[in-house]
């Protein structure tokens, strides 16, 4: 990749914040790939629902979360200033529903990357999250189905392909099914892309 990433590779620590609306388990996977890890550390879940349950994993590893629920000037302005508080140099987004407002994707270009559960730019968009992806892949009847992680841009699901994992789909795959299978790489994977991303600049 080009990448802005290398510009931000500078050596030393790494202070992620993860964006999640629903459960966190990717949120989760992360935080315990990076418990003890030298130099890269889950500091700050930001979660858009008071109901998330992503909350509880945040409060179970003892890590800062705050709920996001206004995402005009003010609450945006909110956003930064608690992002700077935590000193977050790198944000992922892990099942967060809600479009990334410009600003936020200024003021950390290159440093915003999204995990989406299909190959894009197939079954992607705004909507297009969770078990309805996987039924729609489903019914689009296509033979494989996987993850991709990009970087985050002003539209949903858009932004450059960082890296892809695939998974055959037959024909007795139900849209659960599709559901596992690719749960399994998002687990397999995320974490390691984004040790390399953050170590090396590239993946």
């Amino acid at each position: 990749m080009n990448s802005d990433f290398e510009m931000h590779v500078a050596g030393g620590d790494h202070r992620i914040a993860i964006f999640a609306s629903g459960a966190g388990t990717n949120a989760e996977n992360c935080i315990r790939y990076f418990r003890t890890h030298a130099s890269i550390y889950v500091a700050l879940i930001v979660t858009n629902k008071p109901t998330a349950g992503v909350i509880e994993v945040a409060e179970r590893y003892g890590i800062p979360y705050m709920i996001q629920e206004t995402w005009d000037d003010e609450g945006t302005e909110l956003l930064l200033s608690r992002l700077a508080q935590h000193r977050i140099s790198f944000i992922l987004l892990a099942g967060f529903l809600s479009l990334v407002p410009n600003e936020l994707i200024r003021k950390f270009t290159g440093r915003i990357i999204n995990i989406h559960p299909a190959l894009l730019p197939a079954f992607g968009g705004k909507g297009m999250y969770g078990k309805r992806v996987h039924a729609a892949v489903y019914a689009a009847g296509v033979g494989e189905s996987g993850i991709t992680i990009h970087e985050v841009d002003e539209e949903y699901d858009h932004g450059k392909i960082l890296f892809q994992a695939k998974v055959a789909i037959d024909g007795q795959d139900t849209p659960a099914s599709i559901e596992e299978k690719v749960r399994a790489l998002e687990y397999a994977h995320l974490p390691a892309v984004v040790e390399k991303l953050l170590l090396t600049g590239r993946v």
